[in-house]
């Protein structure tokens, strides 16, 4: 890509995202997320009913009269992006790639993070960690993970969410927030899954399509595995196999769900031909 389309794309996703952050998700992340604890503000005189455990005998000591030690929450957080490359985010058949719209989800969520003065961190995984942007602060900081996610071209198209999971779980190493980007199509990854939230607070995020839920009526039409490269004919007028497809679905959609209930993560879908404000909004407002 050209560098000045580059930035062009780069402004455009910057202008948008940053505007619903700022004047949507600002309070609600804030409320969402949580800080790491509560640090020590200031001290103040005994009032009634405050909680005789804050008192400050130091204090209290030197001028003869009680004091209290008051707290405010530890704001500053540490979040890290683990988005999944592989090929699959390249599928799109209504208004945009599945790439496209978790650029932007992450863009949001990466100018919410540093309006309220968190650290922000992203791992791009296919099949194995591609590639790590450590935690930082400030828009160019935001703005190369704009870059990174629009121009990033992974070494290898297919997709192991254990690998992200277990590069996480070592890199990172104090509690954090971790929002974990995929299609989820993948296997075997419920235990890495599990570790990972054991040590942090993971939040999954699914990215699907409308053609991956229901084939359309078409008569023959042939299907590309965006990983493997294996190619497939299928007959949509044929009901049986559109049923078949959909039935397919809304199994592995509930198998993903009842996953997530069962580690007690709080998880979230988008469809890339639907608005991702809601979603996103009721994600926050649930926390």
């Amino acid at each position: 890509m050209e560098a000045t389309e580059l930035l062009k794309r780069v402004r455009k996703i910057e202008i948008k995202t940053r505007g619903l952050s700022k004047n949507i998700f600002a309070g609600e992340y804030h409320s969402a997320f949580k800080g790491r604890g509560m640090a020590f503000s200031e001290v103040r005189e005994y009032q009634y009913g405050d909680d005789i455990r804050n008192i400050d005998w130091n204090v209290t000591a030197r001028f003869n009269n009680p004091f209290i030690k008051i707290f405010e929450e530890e704001r500053e957080l540490t979040v890290i992006l683990l988005i999944d490359v592989s090929g699959s985010r390249n599928f799109g058949s209504q208004t945009q790639l599945k790439k496209n719209m978790i650029t932007e989800i992450a863009a949001v969520l990466s100018f919410s993070a540093i309006q309220n003065n968190d650290k922000i961190g992203v791992i791009l995984f296919s099949d194995s960690v591609e590639k790590f942007i450590p935690p930082k602060k400030g828009r160019q900081h935001i703005l190369r993970i704009i870059r990174e996610l629009i121009e990033f071209q992974p070494q290898s198209q297919g997709t192991s969410i254990s690998e992200g999971l277990r590069y996480f779980s070592n890199a990172i190493k104090k509690r954090c927030t971790a929002f974990l980007i995929s299609d989820f199509m993948d296997e075997e990854y419920e235990e890495a899954l599990r570790i990972a939230n054991k040590r942090h607070d993971l939040i999954t995020m699914n990215i699907y399509d409308l053609r991956e839920t229901e084939l359309p009526k078409a008569g023959m039409i042939r299907l590309e595995d965006a990983e493997t490269g294996k190619l497939a004919w299928i007959d949509t007028d044929s009901r049986r196999i559109r049923e078949s497809y959909k039935d397919y679905w809304k199994r592995e959609h509930e198998k993903f769900r009842d996953m997530m209930l069962r580690a007690g993560i709080d998880s979230v879908s988008f469809r890339t031909d639907e608005d991702y404000v809601k979603p996103l909004m009721n994600l926050f407002k649930r926390r």
